[in-house]
Parts: structure tokens; sequence; C-alpha cells
């Protein structure tokens, strides 16, 4: 809340100053152009950081000359007990150029004493906290700009674009940042083509939320981009990854949850995946008819060192499809009072949703889960939806 502005009722100024002629005087002239303004006495620097006076002040209004300071160390102490508060110094005749150097301090004006009338204290202390409500907006505005920046920074290393070029294998990716966040999570997805020609997917969610979360989930996508592309060998994919998690974590508390894929050519022609998850929902296999994939469903990255993950080889038809998302999708509200919507009940929206295009599946899947939730799902949501390259653009999930 912003403290109001001097000439409005209620505005606070607190006098520091130990002479009791000046605080007389400082009084009679604020009084005499605006009766409402509230003047609190302190008599040095050391009763107003120990008071607390700073707390109910929107302008200090600080002599100079005062015991147990000299020079500028009290507009000093001031300004870092509270260093967005508006200062006005009182100088003599004699050390006026002090006033000047405390501008260059951080007050925001300086007053010589018996020049001051009460008009000119109190358009200072106006002008004062005007400043000052200024630069805080600037200051906000500057913090803005660089957490926007920053969010598209981390958008970049979280949600890339696949390389699939030369791939019998589509795919299609949403992301949506849950309702307590403006900024992304760390959920990640990526699909690349290796180097043999097999297909790797992941989607993971790094546990916790915020831009340490979001950053450590960038780092982990392109670290498993780099390890693919590399040619290390599939077996050794999470493993690797979860040694790069656990050096990088900045709370060993922290865990993140993923799902694997890594799809390629049979010699009959026909596809198959090879699928590890290490706590993550499985994926749902889209044709024909909604349908969770029977995996083992091991431990999350990060928990238990030297873990494995057992894999699941899918045989691919043709035309196949495959949902891999994060579980912020299934934990909103279901349709059955005091329920989550769970996979079981993802299954039944595919089901209703079957004739949507694939490419409008991921949004479509968002709105109904909303639409059952009441509102914006608290979690992030990553969806990759992976499909037959060759199935006409358009086909839905039936």
């Amino acid at each position: 809340m912003s403290r109001p502005l001097p000439g409005e009722p209620g505005h606070r100024v607190l006098l520091v100053e130990d002479d009791p002629g000046d605080v007389f005087l400082v009084r009679e002239l604020l009084a005499e152009v605006d009766p409402s303004v509230r003047v609190t006495v302190a008599d040095s620097v050391r009763a107003v950081v120990e008071g607390d006076l700073l707390a109910e002040t929107d302008c200090v209004l600080l002599d100079l000359n005062l015991p147990g300071t000299s020079g500028l160390d009290g507009l000093r102490q001031i300004l870092r007990t509270a260093p967005g508060m508006a200062v006005c110094v009182l100088t003599g005749l004699d050390d006026e150029h002090l006033g000047i150097e405390s501008v260059g301090v951080g007050a925001q004006d300086y007053l010589v004493k018996n020049k001051a009338d009460g008009a000119v204290l109190i358009r200072a202390i106006r002008y004062a906290v005007e400043r000052r409500r200024a630069e805080a907006g600037l200051v906000r505005l500057r913090e803005e700009q660089l957490a926007a920046a920053e969010s598209v920074r981390l958008e970049r290393g979280l949600l890339p674009s696949p390389l699939l070029d030369g791939s019998s294998v589509g795919a299609r990716a949403f992301y949506r940042s849950g309702r307590t966040r403006s900024v992304l999570g760390g959920d990640f997805y990526d699909a690349v083509r290796g180097p043999s020609g097999t297909v790797h997917a992941i989607v993971g969610d790094v546990s916790g939320h915020g831009p340490d979360e979001a950053a450590l989930g960038a780092l982990l996508r392109v670290s498993w981009r780099a390890l693919v592309l590399a040619g290390v060998a599939e077996p050794q994919l999470l493993p690797k990854l979860q040694e790069v998690f656990v050096s990088e974590r900045h709370d060993r508390t922290l865990f993140t949850t993923v799902t694997t894929l890594a799809i390629e050519q049979t010699e009959g022609g026909q596809a198959q995946a090879l699928i590890r998850v290490a706590g993550h929902p499985p994926p749902i296999s889209l044709r024909p008819g909604a349908v969770p994939l029977p995996v083992s469903v091991g431990v999350p990255l990060g928990v238990v060192a030297g873990s494995a993950w057992e894999p699941k080889t899918v045989e691919l038809a043709e035309g196949w499809a495959l949902l891999v998302y994060t579980d912020g999708l299934i934990e909103g509200r279901g349709t059955e009072p005091g329920q989550l919507l769970w996979q079981e009940g993802l299954v039944e929206l595919l089901e209703q949703e079957r004739d949507v295009p694939l490419g409008d599946l991921p949004s479509r899947l968002v709105e109904r889960a909303q639409t059952i939730n009441g509102g914006p799902l608290s979690d992030d949501v990553a969806i990759l939806l992976l499909s037959d390259a060759r199935t006409p653009r358009g086909v839905g999930v039936g």
C-alpha cells in the first residue's frame, strides 16, 4: 500500500532534531500551512532506528548536526534502515555544501534553516515523497522487465522445437503455467531424432515451483538432448540424467519425475516404442481408443542412488498416437465430488473428444480439465503428443 501524499489528510513526518527551538519552529510552520500534518520528533538517529519510527513515517526531516553522528553518517544510517524512505535534510547556512552532498548520498532534497517557511517545507516533503514513489515504480518496472526476460530464456530452455526431421514421427507440444504462478515452472519436454535414426522423447516435472525449479528443468532438458545427440545408449540416458540432476539441484529434497520413449522402425516396417517411467504418469495410447500403457513405474530421479528403470516395449500399429503429459493435467478436481480427475478421468475425456483432430487435442484436454476443475489448474501442464507422421492431418483419436 502506498503512503498518503503530503497535502492529503493523515500524512506523517518524522522530524529528527535535537534543538527544541528548531523543533518548535518546524512544527509551527507545518501546522500553519497544513494542520493535518502529523509530526513525530526524535532527538537522534539512534532513537529513530531503535524505536522503529521509520515504519510509521512518510518523510523524514533530518538535521545533519545531531549528537552521535557527524557529516552524512546519520543520513546513511536512515537509508540503510529504510532504503525507500523519502528524506529531506536540514542544514545551516554554514554547511549548505553538506546539503548538496546529501542528495548524492540519497536524500531527496535539502533545506537551509532560517530560509524555509511552511510552504517551502510542505512542497519539499510533497516532492520528496513523489520522487521516492516514482523511483520505486521504476524499480518495480525494471524488476518486471527482468522477470519477463528471464521467463523468455526459461521458455526457450523448457519448451524447445522438436528435432524430428527425417523421421516418421510427428510431435505436437503444449504448455500452460498453473494459476499460482505467472512464470514457467519445472515441467519440460523434448523430442529428438538420434544419430541412429531412433526418435527419443522425454516429458519431465521437477518437484517444487518457481524460477529455480524452472532453471533446473531447462538444464535437465538440454542435458538430455545433448546425451541423445551424442549417441549415448538408451539404457544410460536416465542414469546419466540422474547424475546431472543430483549434482545440480539446490535442495536435496527435490526430485524429478520423467517418462522417456525411444521409437524406432522394426524390420517389418512397423514401429515400436521402448518406454521407461520414473515416478511419472504412464503414457496413453490413443489408437484404437484411449488406453493407458501397462508400464512399470520406477522411482523418480534423485530419490535412490543407482536406480534402474525397467523398460517396456510396445508395438505401434500404423496410425499410432501416444499422449505423454505431466501430472498437472490430472490433479485438478474430477467429475466425482471430492475426487481428482486422475488418469481414469483423463481416459474418459479422451473418449469424449475422440473426434477432435490430434493437433487440437492437447489444448482441448486442458480446457476440459479446467472446466471440470471450476477454474485454472493449480499446477503447470506439459503435454507431448507423438504420432505416426503418415497419418493425415485432422484425424482424431478414434
